[in-house]
């Protein structure tokens, strides 16, 4: 995929937010960042890159919308309806997307592992669960809530208690803790060592395991890039402008 069709050059990329986990103010900081980021992003970007756990839960329903992200809803459609480019990867919380934002707000959903090409750089990207060697644990978790069968059970639910379900993956899904944890954060640096070593790309970009920073891998010409997450009070995201990307803080 090689982005095309508009004159401003900024290509934003946010991760792990976990709207819905934490109490009222600190979501309201996160709003009033998000807000700010937003803002940037019209001012001068192309696309927005959102890669995954947006939500800390999401459930989509045929008639209902939880609203509880009412507001969020809002400020993505507003995105997206001034002419950015939005992508949603999903992650190990809104581990389902649905049909809901591309046909309602215009997103482009994907899951797993993709790329794109802009200015000469390939960038990969992904949320980063399941990816890499280990965590069986984990990847049979995701098998099973995101098995159609299952998903249409919690879908037959009244909302109020498949909402209170899917709270309770999320909690089993933050809560899953590998016995290793140095090598669990090592785990998608070391992934993205392993596809460097077959194919050529500039930027690996990635969530999921909050352990934010940039790191050049081996090849000399790659780089790893996590952009941490929004619930420890501080509140990243990442820019490719001008040739070269960065992790900023709101």
């Amino acid at each position: 995929m090689t982005l095309q069709g508009s004159d401003k050059e900024g290509i934003y990329f946010i991760s792990d937010l976990h709207f819905g986990l934490q109490g009222r103010e600190e979501e309201l900081l996160k709003y009033e960042k998000l807000e700010r980021l937003f803002a940037l992003v019209k001012a001068d970007g192309r696309s927005l890159y959102m890669l995954g756990d947006i939500f800390d839960y999401w459930m989509e329903f045929r008639h209902v919308i939880p609203k509880e992200f009412s507001r969020l809803i809002c400020l993505i459609s507003d995105l997206a309806g001034s002419g950015i480019e939005v992508t949603y990867v999903a992650g190990n919380h809104d581990f389902h997307l649905g049909t809901f934002f591309e046909s309602e707000l215009g997103l482009k959903t994907m899951y797993g592992l993709n790329s794109f090409e802009y200015a000469g750089r390939t960038f990969l990207f992904a949320h980063g669960d399941g990816l890499g060697e280990g965590d069986l644990g984990y990847k049979l978790f995701a098998r099973f809530v995101r098995n159609r069968f299952n998903l249409g059970l919690l879908t037959a639910f009244h909302a109020d208690l498949a909402i209170a379900l899917m709270k309770r993956l999320s909690y089993l899904s933050r809560h899953h803790k590998p016995v290793d944890i140095p090598k669990e954060s090592n785990r998608l640096l070391n992934f993205a060592e392993s596809i460097a070593a077959d194919r050529e790309f500039d930027y690996f970009v990635c969530g999921h395991n909050h352990s934010q920073g940039v790191y050049p891998l081996r090849d000399g010409a790659s780089r790893y890039i996590n952009l941490g997450t929004w619930i420890d009070g501080s509140y990243p995201y990442g820019v490719f402008m001008h040739d070269s990307f960065h992790l900023k803080e709101l």
